[in-house]
């Protein structure tokens, strides 16, 4: 099945997002604002959590006011340049001022930015496809919003290394290039994407989106489907979303920065993103074979040996033998999640639903990191922490095994 103009567009925009998901949540940013106080660097996951909370309390409320015929792509503009601002003025606040308050500031903001801008553009996936393409569609945005991510990851670490690794100015030029390449892949999504599933404005939006919201959140259960993959979701994504964002604090504080060097560490994370391609377009085509559950159940299950693996790390090579195997099921199981979910709801009201999507994996991705730091602060040992998500992952398994076994597509209500 060859895929469209708007198809393509829309994963054009997974590939430019892709990079902020790279540079700032995974790899670059972690690493400077452990450069203002690196006794502190396992703090992020208390801001983490906290942009997490922001952005589920907005989610629910944005996506039943974006259900309206042409507000979708308005809300998804706004919060795609507030990621990409954000984002890009990291580049003006150096260690060497202290300012460390300023930068988190902005990162929260460029966070918020960043998955508000995701509530829409998930969203626009009922838009822009079919049914019967879904699981392509999705994947192909995952997969190649991952190996398009390396070049400008690859670009960022090259100035890196000749800039010196303990220099800022080298990552700080790495927040400029990561900026203009979301905002240069943004531009075909706004110029092709348009929102063919609506509900017609109403006199008073406000009042009537929080009415609708309030509706859907009590019936909620009556969407039967609906509720245990939300469910289910809320546990294992928070594993998913966790990793992705405490996996560089996780390793240098266990391994310690004598062990290897901070170049080797982001290569590797670099080579994460390229085994991730494939493999998310594997599991979309898996998917048509075997079932979309099937291979949710086996992304599920990678990572729950993986989290368990993770705790006896001592080696370098360790790291890259768990790099792999994360970045074999970490592509796929987002994606067939997105177009699972999309499958089962109604589409004209997809950003509402999308909302709920959104509001159970941001309040989800607040547990994680929280638990993570936590456990560090208690023990003393950041090494434990890793143990701290795997009952997440685990219930989330159990709660996914109650879904049909066959690939479900009809709507539920």
């Amino acid at each position: 099945m060859k895929l469209t103009r708007e198809e393509k567009s829309w994963i054009l925009y997974d590939c430019g997002n892709s990079a902020y998901s790279m540079a700032i949540t995974t790899a670059l940013f972690p690493i400077v604002f452990g450069m203002f106080d690196e006794s502190n660097s396992m703090d992020i996951g208390y801001f983490n959590s906290f942009a997490s909370i922001l952005i589920a309390v907005l989610s629910p409320v944005l996506g039943t006011l974006a259900d309206y015929k042409d507000k979708k792509k308005r809300y998804f503009t706004f919060f795609a340049l507030l990621g990409i601002l954000a984002t890009l003025s990291f580049a003006f606040i150096s260690p060497a001022s202290g300012q460390w308050q300023l930068l988190i500031v902005l990162y929260v903001l460029s966070a918020i930015g960043f998955a508000g801008a995701n509530i829409f553009y998930d969203s626009f996936l009922v838009d822009v496809t079919t049914d019967e393409k879904m699981d392509k569609v999705s994947a192909s945005g995952f997969a190649y919003g991952y190996i398009s991510s390396v070049i400008p990851f690859g670009i960022s670490l090259a100035v890196i290394f000749f800039m010196g690794m303990d220099q800022a100015i080298g990552y700080q030029i790495g927040f400029v290039i990561t900026a203009l390449w979301w905002g240069l892949l943004t531009f075909p999504m706004l110029r092709d994407v348009k929102q063919r599933y609506y509900i017609e404005p109403e006199p008073q939006p406000v009042k009537s989106s929080f009415k609708r919201l309030g509706t859907t959140f009590m019936r909620i259960k009556d969407y039967k489907i609906v509720f245990i993959f939300l469910l289910a979701y809320f546990c294992y994504i928070d594993g998913v979303d966790t990793i992705i964002k405490m996996v560089v604090p996780y390793a240098t504080s266990v391994l310690g920065s004598d062990a290897f060097n901070t170049f080797t560490l982001l290569g590797i994370l670099l080579v994460i993103q390229i085994i991730a391609f494939p493999c998310a377009l594997i599991y979309g085509r898996l998917a048509k074979k075997y079932s979309t559950r099937a291979m949710i159940i086996a992304g599920i299950t990678t990572y729950i040996i993986a989290s368990i693996a993770a705790f006896f790390i001592s080696e370098m090579w360790h790291i890259f033998v768990l790099g792999a195997m994360i970045g074999s099921a970490q592509g796929g199981i987002q994606a067939l999640s997105r177009s699972y979910y999309g499958k089962i709801i109604p589409k004209e009201r997809s950003n509402e639903f999308f909302g709920f999507y959104n509001i159970f994996g941001k309040f989800a991705a607040i547990i994680g990191p929280f638990l993570m730091s936590l456990t560090t602060t208690i023990t003393g040992e950041a090494r434990f922490s890793i143990l701290a998500i795997i009952p997440l992952f685990v219930m989330g398994l159990a709660i996914f095994l109650m879904l049909p076994k066959e690939k479900l597509v009809e709507k539920a209500g």
